[in-house]
């Protein structure tokens, strides 16, 4: 297979220290993580942006104590270690590969290491990188031959088709996602305040039958009547990292007051697993240039070590897969 993956950046550590893999023809995991930095730009000053930096930074934060801690230290999130002391494999394949203003050939790439990963029967962890990187991902889907729930946390209903005739750019991924035949039931929660989207974009949602979830039905029901609304599995995760509170994820372009909390996403990830298998989340749209204190970061490692320990425990491993 030709080489669709780099290195992350200079002096950049692989997440949380997991061995660098980028030979999919070898690829044998539990756990995927992949960079897509680059989503599909909306002009010229969209390309590179500030959520480009964000799967490096997401790696980079965090010292070798910090690290030594989160992976061999007893995690209250967890109830034990994070790989709940099994032989657990978790590996970071890097970024995908990019050329200068070919954002299309890095979807291109993105799809098929995607797709590779899928057929593997490993589960994807995408660090973007805009919203717009999730289509390639849901694209990829179809490896699986069979239907998957999507849940999707934005503060955003991302259902436009097109802004200045770009149709996979970041207001887009659940409009791209209502067009896959693979994607079954569509939730969205987390919505709250001013976005992209018009009237005609919010009928067209429902009209759809996506499941459409305030944040504010969350915080006056509780998440766990969220969950119980929940189709069946399997299910792709996308979080866009405005869809939580910026008092927590203060690193996005689009902060918006009364977003979920952490107890509430926290719940949301575990008690998902518990539903079903999670063949994949992204995080996305996190911008490190706005974080404080790096506040954004490590709420943003925390949910993926909360989205890999729940998956452990629920028994959504290669050799346990119940899809």
């Amino acid at each position: 297979m030709a080489t669709l993956t780099e290195p992350p950046g200079k002096g950049c550590r692989s997440f949380l220290n997991f061995p660098l893999q980028l030979d999919l023809d070898q690829l044998c995991a539990d756990f995927a993580v992949l960079g897509i930095p680059y989503g599909m730009p909306y002009g010229q000053s969209d390309w590179p942006n500030d959520q480009c930096l964000a799967p490096d930074a997401l790696r980079a934060y965090a010292t070798e104590e910090d690290i030594a801690y989160t992976l061999k230290h007893y995690d209250f999130d967890l109830g034990g270690p994070l790989l709940a002391d099994k032989p657990v494999s978790v590996v970071d394949l890097g970024n995908v590969i990019h050329e200068p203003n070919k954002p299309q050939h890095h979807y291109q790439c993105a799809e098929q290491v995607a797709r590779t990963v899928f057929q593997s029967g490993a589960v994807l962890v995408t660090l973007g990188g805009d919203h717009g990187v999730t289509i390639p991902v849901l694209r990829a889907i179809d490896a699986l031959k069979r239907r998957v729930t999507l849940i999707h946390i934005d503060a955003h209903l991302d259902w436009r088709d097109n802004i200045n005739g770009v149709t996979e750019g970041y207001s887009s991924p659940i409009r791209r996602a209502s067009e896959m035949p693979w994607i079954d039931s569509i939730v969205q929660i987390g919505l709250r305040g001013i976005g992209s989207a018009r009237a005609a974009e919010v009928d067209a949602a429902l009209t759809h039958g996506c499941q459409v979830v305030t944040a504010y039905q969350v915080h006056e029901q509780g998440m766990s009547s969220v969950l119980a609304a929940i189709p069946d599995g399997p299910y792709y995760l996308s979080i866009d990292a405005d869809g939580i509170d910026p008092g927590i994820m203060p690193a996005v372009l689009a902060q918006t007051p009364g977003g979920l909390l952490w107890p509430q996403i926290r719940q949301l990830v575990h008690g998902l697993s518990a539903k079903g298998r999670v063949i994949g989340m992204d995080l996305v749209e996190i911008a490190p240039s706005y974080d404080v204190g790096n506040i954004t970061l490590i709420h943003a490692e925390r949910l993926i070590c909360n989205f890999i320990g729940s998956s452990i425990r629920c028994g959504h491993i290669r050799d346990q897969q119940h899809l």
